[in-house]
């Protein structure tokens, strides 16, 4: 948390915010909590319950936690949101965006709160969850094939980052993580150099242009005994290749130590069945490979990043100094697939 900020002075700023953005006069917040994961924004439970409603509002904030070495645009990811809402894509709905920073002291925005469960590690273990286990991978691919047929054209997604009609969507990608990589590396990396070097002299056809979630992984699945819930973490999406988010849900970092491929529960051949069945493009099995790939490579420099963030004081969070420690399993695990 901001630490000029403390919980109940949020809690205040929340009901004065909610109160001048809904109308209502009068605005209760209560339950006020911080939800535990997400290592570049924080994460808040509250209740709101407004004069003239009969039940209050189960709500979640999301507001960014100070100066981080990979930022993104609120104001858009709120668009997607809303965006992916509209499509019948499983996500909460977005109510209220706050571009200025000063009412929460940070840029936020505030959306409808779902319950369920976050924590892969449980969705792999436990027994509460053996049926969901058994169909998240088809709900998964289905669920990819919706992202994707969200169409890029609308005015409010006009400012998705990405690459022209005419680019390649992985030339794209190398080059922007190259640039991150050579902008905040405090020392070599071998396996990230020769993994930059492998990756472009095999780059893919360039794939059909589609709204990219760019974070699709199954720690960013809320989920229920039945199973998906919602997708979650929508600040990396940008208009890309759509076999990337296949390859990125198919990472190693995401298995938890399980032997499947598809976030530690499912084949990539029954994925990529269910996307193409909900109307996905085709899946060449060796593309998703190469995007598998590149994912191993942007998780090492994200990792980087996430741990100099840490290290130059930007925010002094436990979680971004861990996760700067596993760039080397990163590297691991992209050596073993291209080899």
């Amino acid at each position: 948390m901001h630490t000029d900020v403390t919980s109940e002075e949020l809690a205040g700023r929340l009901r004065d915010f909610i109160a001048d953005a809904s109308g209502h006069r009068d605005v209760r917040v209560t339950g006020l909590r911080r939800v535990a994961g997400g290592a570049s924004r924080e994460t808040w439970a509250f209740d709101a319950q407004l004069d003239g409603e009969p039940s209050a509002r189960q709500l979640i904030l999301r507001r960014d936690p100070g100066r981080t070495s990979v930022g993104s645009d609120r104001g858009l990811e709120f668009r997607v949101l809303r965006a992916a809402h509209a499509a019948g894509v499983p996500v909460p709905e977005v109510l209220w965006l706050g571009d200025d920073p000063t009412p929460l002291a940070g840029r936020f925005f505030i959306m409808e709160r779902i319950e369920g469960e976050a924590l892969a590690r449980r969705l792999l273990r436990e027994a509460t969850y053996a049926n969901a286990r058994q169909v998240m991978t088809g709900q998964l691919g289905a669920i990819l094939a919706g992202i994707h047929a969200i169409p890029i054209d609308d005015p409010a997604l006009a400012a998705l980052p990405g690459y022209g009609e005419d680019g390649s969507a992985a030339a794209a990608e190398i080059g922007r993580y190259e640039q991150i990589y050579r902008a905040i590396a405090p020392e070599p990396h071998p396996v990230i150099e020769y993994g930059l070097r492998w990756l472009a002299t095999r780059l893919p056809p360039a794939g059909r242009r589609v709204l990219v979630h760019g974070d699709y992984r199954i720690g960013n699945v809320l989920f229920g005994p039945e199973g998906v819930r919602s997708v979650l973490d929508w600040e990396q999406a940008h208009v890309g290749d759509p076999m990337e988010d296949l390859g990125w849900m198919c990472v190693r970092a995401w298995r938890f130590g399980s032997p499947l491929p598809v976030g530690g529960i499912g084949e990539r051949a029954e994925f990529f069945r269910a996307y193409e069945r909900a109307g996905g493009d085709s899946v060449d099995p060796e593309i998703v490979r190469f995007w598998e790939a590149l994912g191993d490579l942007k998780w090492a420099i994200i990792c980087i990043a996430q741990g100099k963030t840490y290290l130059d004081g930007g925010v002094k969070s436990v979680e971004l100094a861990s996760i700067g420690r596993r760039t080397a399993e990163a590297e691991h695990d992209l050596l073993e697939l291209l080899d």
